[in-house]
């Protein structure tokens, strides 16, 4: 089963690298992945560095991470998973930000866990297999 990470994820290993040894082991043949909606948050994060040094690390690190893991688009089946997502969170009253819907969409049309350090919006989403961090 393949894994997507979330851009919390992403940021939490950048801090911390070792933490991916830990992600990986055990899964070493399984595929791992971005969203495309992770490589913009990640993008933004760059452009809102506060310093030049700062920028340069971060531009530095979001490049390898799109580098090492495929990204994967938001196409016309992963629309479809969204839209239905949409409906049933506004059915139940209940909101969750876009980019988590992409980001859960993807990962529910490749049949992935999504790989997350915030999981309060994910676990409103039916049908997203979860890992917490």
């Amino acid at each position: 089963m393949g894994v997507i990470f979330d851009s919390s994820e992403i940021i939490s290993i950048e801090r911390n690298r070792e933490q991916a040894i830990n992600i990986i082991a055990g899964r070493e043949d399984a595929p791992f992945g971005i969203s495309v909606v992770t490589v913009a948050e990640l993008l933004h994060g760059v452009e809102r560095a506060d310093s030049e040094a700062r920028r340069l690390r971060r531009q530095a690190f979001v490049e390898k991470v799109i580098e090492l893991f495929p990204v994967y688009s938001f196409d016309t089946a992963v629309a479809r998973i969204y839209a239905r997502i949409w409906a049933s969170l506004a059915k139940k009253g209940l909101t969750v930000g876009a980019h988590d819907m992409i980001i859960a969409a993807t990962a529910i049309s490749l049949d992935f866990t999504v790989i997350t350090s915030n999981q309060r919006d994910f676990e409103k989403i039916e049908g997203l297999r979860l890992e917490k961090r």
